[in-house]
């Protein structure tokens, strides 16, 4: 009786040692297998090529007008290389991906970002922001069914996402259809006047953009003598900000040095929106008037309303005013790259970054 035991034991645990290791042996992993030295190596080949992604991206080389400054286009496909070298070497990171896509989108290539975003599907089928990425992209392209199809799963995820995703596309809409003007016609009660800033000449000096949107912001504050005045921009050249500079320029033509808030620490247009929305908040802003060019005026507005729908003030009313760098018909229509920019602003100031990747951070 003990001897059929002990064989019966030895059955059950040969048994579970046979499943056991069968359902182990289903288990592929991306990674290959290293031994440590070989992982140590790896590591730093992955550094190295996020370190190289950061000079790039710190790299002075811009393309510039009006209504957009980024990075040379070459430097953005260099990124966009760079991270996908990673990505092959860390499959699981797909932080990497995403900012492979993004990268794409710097430079309009939105049928490559796309195909990455769905990529990050093939290993984490229910990642919200994969989805949120294909669902503005698709919708930005057009392409009607899949943008919805996208939402549609956005909602089953994350309702909240997808509640303030819709939110932004409304924004974005009505940006995007926005009439251009250059006058404002009625004076406003518990106004400000919000001027945003422009890239420093490497001297230090106010670009000729830059003056032209103080001198239209001159126009409007003398129209509002009451209105409070943010001027936002903090990019250093030659220890000199654009928001600084934007104040002495306003008080030495005569407005009020009280009158005139200075934000010296925003890098971008989604950084003017989301430092300076606290001062209209504080001032309990009802009514707001952006200023800037033509070209870029609608992608200010967007990122603004976007902003103050998480901080306040709840209800305010921001409209825009053209410093001109285009003939006022010229821009009625709005153009694809504009649009795209609202588009890529907006994501970002709903808290999607483009770059995430320890070291290549926005």
């Amino acid at each position: 009786m003990q001897k059929i035991f002990k064989v019966s034991l030895l059955a059950v645990l040969s048994s579970l040692a046979v499943n056991s290791f069968a359902s182990t042996a289903e288990v592929k992993v991306l990674e290959p297998q290293l031994n440590y030295q070989q992982l140590l190596t790896q590591r730093q080949v992955v550094d190295e090529l996020l370190e190289q992604a950061v000079k790039i991206q710190n790299s002075p080389a811009r393309v510039s007008n009006a209504g957009f400054t980024a990075k040379l286009p070459s430097n953005m496909e260099r990124i966009a290389d760079l991270l996908l070298e990673a990505y092959k070497l860390e499959p699981y990171r797909v932080d990497f991906l995403f900012g492979a896509a993004n990268a794409n989108i710097y430079n309009g290539n939105t049928d490559k970002a796309i195909e990455l975003y769905q990529k990050v599907l093939d290993v984490a089928p229910d990642d919200v922001k994969a989805y949120t990425y294909l669902a503005a992209w698709n919708r930005f392209k057009g392409n009607q069914a899949e943008a919805t199809k996208h939402l549609e799963r956005l909602k089953q995820l994350s309702p909240e996402s997808a509640s303030k995703l819709e939110k932004v596309f409304a924004v974005i809409d009505k940006a995007a259809n926005q009439p251009i003007t250059d006058k404002l016609e009625t004076k406003l009660p518990a106004s400000a006047i919000i001027t945003l800033g422009y890239a420093l000449n490497p001297d230090g000096s106010m670009h000729d953009i830059l003056v032209q949107r103080l001198e239209k912001t001159l126009e409007i504050a003398n129209q509002n003598p009451d209105a409070l005045i943010i001027v936002t921009g903090g990019v250093p050249q030659n220890n000199k900000t654009e928001g600084d500079l934007m104040k002495q320029w306003l008080i030495e033509k005569g407005v009020d040095a009280s009158r005139i808030y200075s934000d010296n620490y925003a890098r971008s247009t989604v950084e003017n929106a989301l430092f300076s929305r606290y001062s209209l908040a504080k001032h309990k802003i009802k009514h707001a008037v952006l200023i800037s060019s033509g070209s870029h005026v609608r992608r200010g507005q967007a990122l603004f309303e976007i902003a103050t729908q998480e901080s306040g003030p709840q209800g305010i009313v921001i409209e825009t005013v053209a410093a001109l760098d285009k003939p006022l018909d010229q821009l009625q229509k709005i153009t694809e790259k504009d649009l795209l920019g609202i588009y890529r602003d907006s994501l970002k100031t709903m808290g999607l970054p483009m770059f995430n990747s320890g070291p290549l951070q926005d």
